[in-house]
């Protein structure tokens, strides 16, 4: 059974900074990152993780642009932003939130937690990026910096071996045109509150829709909206579809 959404407490919190291997000097930051809006709207007073989550996520891109960048002098500009692409992304944030046991100490309001909200990407992945800013806010870029790498440094190199991969988009538009499709059509819509701005994006090929994403701007919104069509594509090649 998933715990309550108050459930949260500073041992298990103790817990998490543990595994990111951080000891906080205001361990109510780390308490805050855990805050998702729905819980602080049924809580007075509390703040919850998207002002952290908007500085962490600045933070995190410069570390691996500039990782990228110091370690990487044969990549240019194009390949290293498909090699952040690859790593600063709402799947890959996801899955780091999955590994520290984020999902168990998120304060989730009653019908978000009901609904999912503690296996929802966006919500995973915001919640890392709450923590690289609660990190950065304590203790400073360099242990910032530290964590990003611990977290990524694997993902990072895997990315640079082959920094096409996250280009999702190209490799719809060369499957559908070279089956006789056209070009991938994308419809895309904002939602949210204008500093935590999100947008889901909708892909049709030859009239059909193929496939939905989300993600915190356009372009990444798009990308998983064309990695999921995608995987719709090798479906229906699959089931012998023309």
């Amino acid at each position: 059974m998933a715990p309550s959404p108050d459930s949260g407490t500073p041992g298990r919190e103790d817990r998490l900074a543990g595994r990111i291997g951080y000891r906080f000097d205001d361990p109510t930051l780390l308490d805050q990152a855990m805050a998702h809006r729905s819980w602080c709207a049924e809580q007075e007073g509390r703040t919850s993780n998207e002002r952290l989550e908007f500085l962490g996520d600045a933070v995190l891109g410069l570390v691996v642009a500039d990782y990228t960048y110091r370690n990487h002098p044969e990549l240019s500009d194009g390949l290293m932003s498909k090699v952040r692409a690859s790593v600063v992304n709402t799947k890959v944030l996801a899955e780091v939130a999955l590994d520290l046991g984020v999902a168990e100490l998120l304060r989730l309001g009653r019908g978000e937690d009901l609904s999912g909200g503690r296996a929802k990407d966006s919500i995973l992945a915001d919640a890392t990026e709450a923590v690289i800013g609660a990190v950065y806010l304590d203790g400073g870029l360099a242990e910032a910096e530290r964590l990003v790498l611990s977290l990524l440094k694997g993902r990072i190199a895997s990315a640079v071996g082959e920094p096409g991969e996250s280009d999702h988009k190209s490799r719809l538009q060369e499957q559908t045109v070279r089956g006789g499709r056209g070009v991938p059509r994308y419809e895309v819509e904002g939602f949210g509150p204008d500093h935590a701005r999100r947008y889901l994006a909708t892909v049709y090929v030859a009239g059909q829709r193929l496939g939905t994403g989300e993600g915190r701007s356009k372009k990444d919104a798009e990308q998983a909206a064309a990695q999921a069509a995608g995987g719709s594509l090798v479906v229906e090649r699959g089931g012998g579809d023309a």
